[in-house]
């Protein structure tokens, strides 16, 4: 019965992603996405950031179909610069510079290109069975979870966050409280009473998520990119042939599993991502190899690896998004935004009550991956010489049509400015060395884990030792517990800020 019911929903699903208006907005997710992947300091938080005005006038499933496609496109985009001009378009492509440009300058870039899509393609398929066979029973599970198992599940993952982050400990810390204040800012919905509104008008209905991303993420990063003087017309000789030799795929496909089952395992985690996994690959490969000397001088495990972790970890990062309504990166926050939009709570009850969305997405992001590997090889001239470009060009046009789009979600010039406020307090964050990743995980989960925490004391009639009465409560606070104090540890504070650094 239950493979019936699962092979019932996989078909509402394909009948879902394959129609035509879906299928077109999966294509342009993932054309935008390889476009952003390839453009260096363009990535898929700051581009999600800026287009989530549009799809307020898009439908939910469509929305969400493309926004996903955008963040598995610029996995594949970022390996194309980062192998043909060692200038990684997407953070998780950094790895791939280090053997997939020796492998291009050796004359091999065509083979380094297709184990690059290869990995990809095969990681993004495995996730898709990943997620498909982990979200029932997952949603399942979450149905079960009382309001003190949610509030406790929350501040985990916020902990797992800064476990994550990159950078000072303190200064992550210091990030989720100050989205956890932005979140409560407005009216109380259950005494009517304004917090943190300081007499302004405008912020009586709290600050929008749109705003406050655009701002931190999108305008931030447009400002950081305008003040890089690196120079972007840097353009590799013509890509011969795209088939890897029968040694490249017998010296790849264990790095491929191998980079597949670690990607889609960190993707799971709150705070990780596909830049953490396509680095934890790499470093597993050069551990084992039998040859390490041979990594950074053209090994093909040190391409394959990575490019299947960071793709994996891409998409199963979908899964505690899809089923818990936890998002486990800055991405993942942003798909929850786009559903928020839409008025669709994140969380168990997606799956009941929005069955064609929830499977819809997860079959498209098959179909996603296969247009990818079609598209992109025979495009890479295209992808190239897009770094032509002049960005301060490209950065008047996204400022244009940002504006623009988030003025046209309310009508509001009030909110062109938030961008403008926020742009230049993320820009500030930058210098400071302070990640807004953790605050915006903050300003999502704040209010979330307000409500669960007034669910708890409501229903216990005040007793704070509901947290600790029931097991899955006191299991998440245990391990929140335990993280923490093994981060404030000297010794492994300095060894966790330099592998950052690394």
């Amino acid at each position: 019965m239950e493979l019936n019911q699962l092979l019932g929903n996989l078909q509402l699903g394909l009948e879902t992603a394959i129609s035509l208006q879906n299928l077109f907005y999966c294509l342009v997710g993932a054309v935008v996405g390889t476009a952003i992947g390839v453009l260096p300091g363009v990535g898929p938080v700051a581009t999600m950031a800026l287009l989530l005005p549009i799809t307020y006038y898009l439908p939910p499933e469509g929305a969400l179909i493309m926004l996903a496609g955008i963040y598995y496109g610029a996995q594949y985009g970022g390996s194309t610069t980062a192998i043909l001009v060692n200038l990684p378009g997407e953070a998780s492509s950094v790895v791939t510079c280090l053997d997939g440009y020796q492998m291009a300058r050796q004359g091999r870039a065509g083979a380094a290109l297709a184990i690059a899509a290869i990995g990809s393609f095969f990681a993004g398929t495995v996730a898709t069975f990943v997620i498909v066979f982990a979200a029932p029973p997952l949603t399942l599970l979450a149905q079960k979870f009382a309001p003190a198992d949610y509030c406790s599940l929350m501040i985990l993952g916020l902990v797992m966050a800064v476990v994550l982050a990159s950078g000072s400990v303190i200064k992550a810390v210091a990030m989720i409280f100050l989205g956890l204040l932005l979140g409560i800012v407005g009216t109380d919905v259950n005494t009517g009473n304004t917090r943190f509104t300081f007499g302004i008008d405008i912020l009586f209905d709290g600050i929008g998520f749109v705003p406050l991303a655009m701002g931190v993420f999108g305008i931030a990063e447009i400002v950081a990119n305008l003040t890089n003087i690196e120079r972007r017309d840097l353009v590799s000789a013509k890509v011969t042939s795209l088939m890897p030799t029968r040694q490249d795929l017998k010296d790849s496909w264990a790095p491929i599993l191998r980079g597949t089952a670690l990607g889609s395992l960190i993707g799971v985690l709150p705070g990780g991502g596909a830049l953490l996994a396509s680095f934890g690959a790499y470093a597993l490969e050069k551990k084992i190899s039998k040859h390490p000397e041979r990594f950074g001088k053209g090994a093909i495990q040190g391409v394959a690896a990575p490019e299947a972790a960071n793709n994996a970890a891409a998409q199963t990062s979908f899964i505690p998004m899809l089923t818990l309504g936890i998002p486990s990166n800055a991405v993942m926050a942003m798909m929850i935004g786009g559903m928020m939009i839409h008025g669709i709570i994140p969380g168990p009850l997606v799956m009941q009550e929005r069955p064609a969305l929830f499977w819809g997405m997860i079959v498209s992001m098959w179909i996603g991956n296969m247009m990818l590997v079609i598209f992109n090889l025979p495009l890479i001239g295209i992808w190239v010489r897009m770094l032509l470009v002049p960005y301060r060009l490209l950065a008047i046009a996204i400022l244009f049509f940002c504006c623009i789009g988030v003025y046209s979600l309310n009508n509001s010039s009030d909110e062109v400015l938030f961008i403008g406020f926020f742009g230049i307090i993320g820009y500030a964050f930058m210098r400071l060395g302070c990640e807004a990743a953790p605050m915006l995980l903050g300003f999502i989960l704040g209010p979330l884990m307000e409500v669960h925490l007034r669910r708890a004391m409501l229903l216990s009639k005040g007793d704070p030792m509901v947290f600790l009465d029931r097991p899955l409560s006191l299991s998440f606070l245990i391990a929140a517990a335990v993280l923490l104090v093994f981060i404030i540890l000297p010794q492994v504070r300095r060894k966790r800020e330099e592998a950052f650094q690394e």
